[in-house]
């Protein structure tokens, strides 16, 4: 009687052990993923970049508008200035650091909103040194108006290293921010615009002709300001929706239509609690029968075979290659 109690525990305790296991909370990388080494460094433009014509100066540095961490899957509200150098326009204007950059009216009062840090230099770049800005910011939550008077620049910005973005639910693509040369060119602000650095070889992108070092400049009509612009409508997009694109290859721009996918699904384990569990994962597979009396262990190197507890037997690949005729 008791050798039946125990019999019947260890089934019941198989049976949970199997029902308790724990799931990925995360999907694993792409494996076909492929990121040309030549494209792991940014373009030497900077002969092209000093050449630029140096725009406005206005003594504002700003960062993305996002706050927290929390934040960073939503549209900022604004730009944050995260410095004002002394004695500039920006000082004149009487901005301060912490002051949110909501937008900028024109003549005619119709305000332009700003979201992203390319836009305000953006606005530097095509501002006339001299000109006015009539600036909407918020200061500590309440609405602030002030006027900016921009000053000649007499040397280019800083150069900013690039930011690489990885995507790898809906198109496999790594992005990154397009350099200043780059971004002037297409009439976007350093640091706006999405290069494609990066695709997984079943990419729908691929499909559509897209290709590696191609500059996407807008999406569904929305200017790629920043490439969480161009990941922002990949995540909202439905699988099988299609996602109008504006992209800057060699020169030329051209606009294409680009789907958008899924990850694919597979079954990974099947089970008849005690008799039978087969499982397989990332190149790994076991299989068991009868509570273990039988069991098959296989990787992509080596493999195991158990028989009735009592007989083992295994191989695998060797350390060498073998001989060719």
């Amino acid at each position: 009687m008791k050798s039946i109690v125990a019999v019947g525990l260890s089934l019941v305790l198989s049976a949970c052990a199997s029902l308790g296991s724990d799931l990925p909370e995360e999907s694993p990388p792409l494996l076909a993923m492929e990121e040309p080494p030549a494209l792991h460094a940014e373009p030497d433009d900077e002969e092209a970049r000093v050449a630029l014509s140096l725009g406005s100066f206005t003594g504002v540095h700003v960062t993305d508008g996002r706050t927290s961490l929390s934040g960073l899957d939503d549209a900022p509200e604004g730009v944050l200035i995260q410095k004002v150098i002394e004695n500039s326009p920006g000082d004149a204007a009487g901005l301060v650091e912490g002051d949110l950059l909501v937008a900028v009216r024109d003549v005619d009062g119709v305000e332009r909103p700003l979201a992203w840090p390319s836009e305000w230099r953006a606005l530097e770049d095509a501002t006339a040194p001299g000109s006015g800005l009539d600036l909407v910011l918020d200061r500590a939550g309440r609405d602030h108006s002030a006027t900016l008077r921009t000053a000649p620049r007499v040397r280019p910005r800083d150069r900013k290293a690039a930011e690489r973005f990885r995507e790898e639910e809906r198109i496999g693509v790594v992005l990154r921010t397009a350099t200043e040369a780059e971004a002037r060119a297409h009439e976007l602000g350093a640091g706006g615009g999405a290069v494609v650095v990066g695709l997984t070889r079943e990419s729908p992108w691929r499909t559509v002709g897209l290709k590696f070092g191609d500059l996407v400049l807008s999406v569904d009509g929305a200017p790629v300001a920043h490439p969480q612009v161009l990941l922002d409508a990949i995540r909202d997009a439905e699988p099988g929706a299609d996602l109008s694109l504006r992209v800057a290859r060699n020169g030329d721009v051209i606009e294409t239509v680009a789907p958008v996918s899924r990850r694919e699904q597979e079954v990974r384990r099947v089970a008849l609690n005690p008799l039978f569990d087969y499982g397989s994962e990332r190149g790994e597979s076991e299989l068991s029968i009868l509570l273990g009396l039988i069991r098959y262990h296989r990787t992509a190197a080596a493999w195991e075979l158990s028989l009735f507890w009592l007989f083992t037997f295994s191989g695998g690949d060797a350390n060498r290659l073998e001989e060719t005729p």
